[in-house]
């Protein structure tokens, strides 16, 4: 699916775009850059000053100190670095400012391209109150409970009794898992609604919050859009997202095993609805939840790229940034897009630096070994290298960790076998929580509901760290005597490499005698 230089001349393409983020999403953008010929500016901080994504990139400017408010977050600063490099466009990625409606604004006011949807469809699927009136007047399934915000508890106390307990309290300017309780009884309501309402002030600046259904054991099943700006729009399937820990994904998968034909044609026709709803014209991602019984529920519309984009990229073979970048040009959706199909299933794991044997506290430091599996069907999107800081100043994830298969049975093996191929040194990761996820009876069956961790890993027995912390030990000043070795001039067959060791610890590896 190339594009032909002269198309993108004719069209007048993007010539340079600034990748207003950093680690795995900046890199990813580059990548899509160079597919399309156009030339990329990374921004970077002081933190950042060796960090992967100003490597490869083109050109690169320092935004200044590395708390996120003074380099990521300083629009005046990312607006002065794209003029001084000559940029026609920004890519926000994911996180900082791309789903900040005013960042959006400035860059159209400034005579810069924004690459994602307009800042008012911004601010409507940004608000959870406002976009669940929009999908009240469109007839898009909700779950029950308040159509507006309040502050009175009186109403809260209404609203709890009409949906049913338990009920979700959440905030109206929030993701993450921030600004939300569960209330499972009418006297928890006050205590529950005071801490949304502090925790949804100190993550937002916002302390709007309203009340929902909570639904038991349900699916987080979302759908990826892409509309260009001629009113065109497709759905390209679904990817399951239940696996989560504190609200966040860890592991997402595609197809669904929970969607039959029918209901993954319904969903995918709801997704469509709301996009054009919002007048939207970028790639997004509209997320349901899905109930026992197969009843879907609009829950947000996530308005950028996806951290778990590939997994779709992969069944459909669609290079989605490339497309974004497309229709932020102008472009039409190329007529391949009507009719996608999924072929065979991947699966995404997403590699923090934080420790999986500790309840997730993040883990920072220097990555002195680093290497990533390879094989047919395996990618890896990654933000670093061995040399780079873990730093407590962003987000942990490093890299995103990709298999595709023919089918669900055989990603899980060779995403299994992936983990413990790939080798981390100098920071803790969550990988073989994740494996261990994987290993289990309910998620090989496909029971991968949202509380997956709370009700089959919560019981989990650690594996002793203390063998593999030594053999990582030793391999940070042994990694060379890995290969042949000549002794009495004689050439002596190849030794294993301590990885290779090391990989004998991991859970589910095999050793070959």
């Amino acid at each position: 699916m190339g594009y032909g230089r002269g198309e993108m001349m004719a069209n007048k393409l993007f010539k340079k775009i600034l990748i207003a983020n950093r680690s795995e999403i900046a890199v990813r953008i580059i990548n899509a850059c160079r597919t399309l010929g156009i030339a990329t500016v990374a921004v970077y901080s002081e933190a950042d000053v060796n960090a992967k994504h100003r490597l490869v990139a083109d050109e690169s400017v320092l935004l200044g100190p590395p708390p996120p408010n003074e380099s990521y977050l300083d629009v005046d600063k990312i607006i002065d670095a794209a003029k001084e490099c000559g940029a026609d466009a920004i890519h926000p990625g994911y996180g900082f400012l791309a789903e900040n409606a005013d960042f959006a604004r400035r860059c159209k006011k400034e005579g810069i391209a924004f690459i994602g949807p307009s800042p008012e469809a911004i601010e409507l699927m940004g608000n959870k109150v406002a976009s669940r009136v929009k999908m009240v007047d469109v007839g898009v399934p909700l779950i029950p409970g308040m159509k507006t915000a309040e502050t009175d508890i009186n109403v809260f106390a209404k609203a709890a009794v009409e949906a049913g307990y338990p009920v979700l309290i959440k905030a109206a300017a929030g993701g993450g898992g921030k600004g939300m309780r569960v209330v499972h009884a009418p006297d928890e309501l006050q205590t529950a609604l005071e801490a949304a309402q502090r925790e949804a002030k100190n993550a937002f600046g916002d302390d709007t919050v309203y009340l929902e259904k909570y639904i038991t054991n349900p699916r987080h099943v979302e759908f990826q859009i892409l509309a260009d700006k001629h009113g065109n729009c497709v759905h390209l399937f679904e990817r399951e997202c239940s696996i989560q820990r504190r609200h966040q994904k860890i592991i997402e998968e595609t197809p669904s095993v929970a969607l039959d034909d029918d209901l993954r044609t319904c969903m995918g026709n709801a997704a469509v609805l709301v996009s054009k709803a919002a007048d939207y014209d970028s790639a997004g991602t509209v997320e349901f939840l899905v109930d026992e019984s197969g009843g879907f529920y609009f829950l947000e519309m996530n308005t950028r790229i996806q951290v778990e984009h590939p997994i779709t990229e992969m069944v459909t073979g669609v290079d989605l940034v490339v497309e974004q970048i497309r229709v932020a040009a102008g472009f039409k959706l190329p007529d391949y897009m009507y009719n996608l199909t999924q072929r065979g299933h991947a699966i995404e794991c997403r590699i923090y630096a934080e420790d999986g044997e500790n309840n997730f506290m993040p883990s920072t430091g220097k990555i002195l070994h680093y290497s990533e599996p390879v094989g047919p069907g395996v990618r890896v999107d990654s933000g670093v290298i061995a040399g780079s800081e873990v730093t407590i100043d962003y987000d942990p994830i490093m890299a995103k960790l990709i298999v595709h298969a023919p089918d669900r049975d055989s990603a899980i093996v060779k995403m299994i076998d992936a983990l413990n191929n790939y080798k981390i040194l100098g920071v803790k990761t969550s990988k073989r929580f994740m494996i261990e996820c994987m290993l289990h009876a309910e998620f090989k069956a496909g029971r991968t509901y949202t509380n997956f961790i709370e009700q089959n890993m919560s019981d989990r027995n650690d594996l002793n760290d203390e063998v593999i912390n030594i053999a990582a030990a030793v391999a940070a000043v042994a990694d060379e005597t890995s290969g042949s070795f000549t002794t009495g001039g004689k050439s002596v067959a190849k030794m294993p490499s301590v990885w290779e060791m090391i990989g004998r610890f991991e859970i589910g590896a095999s050793i070959n005698e």
